[in-house]
Formats: C-alpha cells, structure tokens, sequence
C-alpha cells in the first residue's frame, strides 16, 4: 500500500527501499517507521512510501464544523495559525479526550480524598486504589498522546492536586522510556501522586499568592518536602516514596533544598519527579506567563547545562520530549509556520524545519539565533 508521507505513522512497516532523489538509500524494506524516520523523509521531500501495514482505523470523527464564510477576493490569505485551532478543537471534540477528561476529573477528586485519608492517619493501605482510579489516564496511550492530552487540561488549575496527578504521568512516561518493570513504575506513579503531600500543611495565603512570594514566605513554602516527608513516615509506603516526597526540589549539583545533596546521595526516583515536576510547572500558566511550549522547556533544561538534574534521566526525557515532535506542525516566534523536519540531538531545542514556503532554516544556525519554536501546532 502507497502513501504519501504525512499518512505514515510511527510502527509502520516500509515495504520497498526508500531512495532519494539522487539514488542514495534512506531505508530498506522491513525496517519499521519512526518519528524521527519520517521528519527524515520529509527532509528529502519524498512524496510517498510503500509501507505494508493495513491501515490504522481513524478515529471517531467530531461534529462537522461549520463552513466559513469565504473571504473576498482582495483578503490576505488567512494565517496557517488556523491549524493550531483546528487540531485543539479536534482533540477535544474526540470521544477519547472527552472520557480522559472525565476521567482526570475524578481522579482530581480522588486524590484529595486519599490526601486526606493520609494527613488523617491512614497509610499505605491506599495505593492499589490511587493506582487503579489514574490506570484509565495511562493505559493504552502513547507518551506523546498522554502529554498532548495533559497540555489540553490547562483549564483545571492549583497547586496541588493537579500538578501532583500531572506529574504522576509524566513520571510514568519517564519510567516507561526508561525500560523500568511494572512494579517499579507503579512505585514511580505514586511517587508522583504524592510528592507534593507535604503543601496541603501550608498556608493557602502563600500557596494561592499570585504574586511573588516574600523571603519569609518562601521560607515556609521551602519546608513542604520536610513536611511531606513526615506526614508519609512510618506508614508502610515503599521509601522511594518517601524519598520523592522530600528530595523532589534537590539538584544534582546541589543547588536544590532542604538538604542541599548531590546526585549521588539522591534517591532514583526523586532524580526523576524532581524532572517531571520541573516540566509540569513550566508548561502550566502562571501569573507572570504563558505556558511554554515542550521545545521552550527543553531550550530551559540546556540553558542550566543540564548539570542540575540526573544526566541519563534529563537526556532520555529531553531526547524523547523532542523527538516525539519530529515531523510536527509548529509556529516560530516571528509568527511564520513550517514543520519539524530532523531534530540535532546535540541542540534539542533548535531542530532543522521546513518551512511552508519550502525554505529549509536550521534553527541550532547562528545566524538563526534569535528564531525560536513558539508552540507546537
């Protein structure tokens, strides 16, 4: 079966040799379509493969939209910004977000309650059930379809229980990518679920402040691992539990609190919510700013040098955050839209695109230094 290239998904098997136009193989049958294979052929401006998979059953079409009304003759062309539109109404118009937005719902009710259970003495008693109410929100998803989800939930917003069920997810994704067994990622997802316990003891007058916090206040936000830490201790949870609960805000070269530790002396999974958890806040709204788009977060990460997270755990999210993204529809800061075509592993956040023009801009350029990927359309 042929198909033309932005047809092809991910898992796709190629069954010809792919040839670019001067005869130069990029691919021989029976190698598996990926991501980063099919930016790659878009890069070499190959119009269309013969794959032999059938066909993936399309998803449940939404409402039809109405017509627009057409522009007259002498209107400017409407801007491809349309298309971010576009894609967002239709995510949300699918059946499938529409339960995983149930679905998210509930669960921000359940953990409050389980929240709650614990500050009231209760232990570890509660983890099959944590577990089993957020199963629905990561089973039978891909990593990517899970954050594009995540990043359409923007609209429930507080400083507990939904980052805390967001950085749960993420965390998960991480330890998929990681190869972690089962029971280390359902370790993992509670960690996530529970690193941030410790911020229902403090102040709603500080946690809710939209302003920037006082030297005083942010000394009290400062003790929410220690109180964490303590309201978990001694109830049988598994101690990397515990460990994610009071180590999530240490940095590998420790620049982090309360205890200043190095990377060494941090516990795995605190390497990896302390990750997660720096992500989650950086692609949420804040008072000060627009939700950064995943390319911004990962040019965050570089800017630091990486040196301030886990480097196997940092680079393998970063690697797969922009990878994922290869071969998708994005706006540059200059408002000009084009596509991800090939992504440079040592400049995640500056990938090559192909501009809708057909121009080819090599953002990691320096003379392309003041471009940058603005949101993923």
């Amino acid at each position: 079966m042929k198909l033309a290239v932005d047809e092809l998904k991910a898992g796709m098997v190629i069954a010809e040799p792919i040839l670019t136009k001067r005869g130069q193989t990029i691919s021989k049958a029976g190698e598996t379509l990926t991501n980063q294979l099919i930016a790659k052929l878009a890069f070499y401006k190959i119009e269309a493969v013969t794959v032999e998979d059938p066909e993936p059953e399309p998803e449940p079409e939404p409402e039809p939209e109405p017509e627009p009304t057409p522009a007259p003759a002498s209107a400017k062309p409407e801007s491809r910004v349309s298309d971010q539109i576009t894609y967002t109404q239709r995510l949300k118009a699918s059946p499938k977000f529409q339960k995983f937005q149930s679905d998210y719902a509930l669960n921000i009710g359940y953990l409050k309650e389980n929240f709650e259970a614990i500050i009231a003495g209760g232990g570890a008693e509660c983890s099959d059930l944590m577990l089993e109410n957020c199963e629905s929100l990561f089973k039978s998803k891909t990593s990517l379809e899970l954050l594009d989800m995540l990043s359409n939930m923007r609209n429930l917003d507080d400083p507990i229980y939904t980052h805390s069920l967001n950085v749960a997810l993420i965390s998960r994704s991480i330890g998929k990518w990681l190869k972690l067994p089962k029971n280390d990622l359902n370790v993992l997802t509670l960690a996530g679920l529970l690193h941030d316990i410790g911020k229902t003891q403090i102040p709603e007058s500080i946690l809710n402040k939209p302003d920037k916090l006082t030297a005083e206040e942010y000394a009290t936000m400062k003790t929410h691992p220690l109180l964490g830490k303590k309201l978990l201790n001694n109830k049988g949870f598994d101690s990397r539990i515990l460990s994610a609960a009071l180590q999530h805000h240490e940095r590998s070269d420790g620049s982090g609190y309360p205890r200043g530790l190095l990377e060494d002396e941090m516990d795995d999974f605190s390497c990896i919510v302390a990750i997660a958890d720096v992500y989650d806040a950086m692609t949420c709204a804040r008072a000060h700013r627009d939700p950064l788009c995943s390319f911004q977060v990962i040019a965050e990460f570089e800017k630091e040098g990486l040196q301030k997270y886990h480097t196997k755990y940092v680079l393998t999210f970063l690697e797969r955050i922009a990878n994922a993204y290869s071969n998708s529809r994005i706006i540059l800061n200059n408002a000009k839209t084009g596509r991800v075509v090939y992504i440079n592993k040592s400049n995640l956040s500056r990938p090559v695109i192909q501009m809708d023009n057909g121009d080819i801009i090599n953002l990691a350029d320096s003379v392309n230094k003041d471009l940058y990927i603005k949101a993923i359309l």
